[in-house]
C-alpha cells in the first residue's frame, strides 16, 4: 500500500506585500496583527483596561496606544483594539469576569498606510471627513468610508494614517488609494 503524500498549505495574508509610492504619497500593507471587537459597559472598562494593557479610550474619535496594542473608540460601548506584537488580546479578555463581548476579527481585517505629505489629500479623494490637523489631530480614529467601502481610519502621525478594511474590500480599497495617490501627485 502506498503511502499518502503529506500536504502543506500556508494561508497568505490578503495583499500581502503590497505597496505603491507616487509624489507625496507611500501606499503599504501592513503586516497581521491580532484584533478583536470588544463591546462592554461603562462599569467593565477599567477591568478590561487593566487586562489589555492600554486604557480604552472613553471620548469620540480617540485612540489611545501602548506597548504594539492600540484601542480605538468606535462608540459608547465599542472598540477595535490591535495588537502589533503577536500578543493575544481576547486571551486578555478571557479573564476578565465583568460583562463584556470580545470577538477575535484578526483575518477579517487588512491594514494599509498611507504617508507622506499628501496623505490626507489621498484619503480625502473618497472620505468626506476633514482631514485637517485641527479637525483629526494624531491619534484621532472613526469609522468612515472610502469610496464604497467602510473603513476604519486612525491618524497615527502627522502625515501618516492607518487605514483598516475588511479583507474582501482590501484590494478594492488599495486600488482606490493608488489612483488617489497618482491624483494628488499631480
Amino acid at each position: 500500500m502506498a503511502k499518502a503524500a503529506t500536504i502543506t498549505v500556508a494561508r497568505a495574508p490578503a495583499q500581502a506585500g503590497r505597496d505603491f509610492s507616487a509624489k507625496g504619497v507611500k501606499l503599504a500593507v501592513l503586516a497581521p496583527a491580532e484584533r478583536i471587537s470588544l463591546r462592554a459597559p461603562e462599569a467593565s472598562v477599567a477591568a478590561l483596561s487593566k487586562a489589555l494593557g492600554v486604557t480604552l479610550p472613553q471620548k469620540a474619535k480617540t485612540s489611545a496606544s501602548k506597548d504594539g496594542r492600540t484601542a480605538l473608540w468606535l462608540g459608547p460601548d465599542e472598540w477595535l483594539v490591535i495588537d502589533e506584537k503577536g500578543n493575544d488580546p481576547l486571551a486578555d479578555c478571557a479573564g476578565v469576569n465583568q460583562l463584556h463581548s470580545a470577538v477575535g476579527i484578526s483575518h477579517r481585517n487588512v491594514a494599509i498606510s498611507v504617508t507622506g505629505p499628501a496623505a490626507a489629500a489621498c484619503i480625502n479623494a473618497g472620505c468626506p471627513q476633514d482631514l485637517s490637523l485641527a479637525g483629526f489631530p494624531v491619534g484621532a480614529c472613526s469609522r468612515t468610508i472610502l469610496g464604497k467601502s467602510e473603513i476604519l481610519l486612525l491618524r497615527t502621525a502627522e502625515d501618516a494614517f492607518r487605514v483598516e478594511c475588511w479583507r474582501s474590500f482590501s484590494d478594492y480599497v488599495f486600488t482606490f488609494l493608488a489612483q488617489a495617490a497618482t491624483d494628488a501627485a499631480a
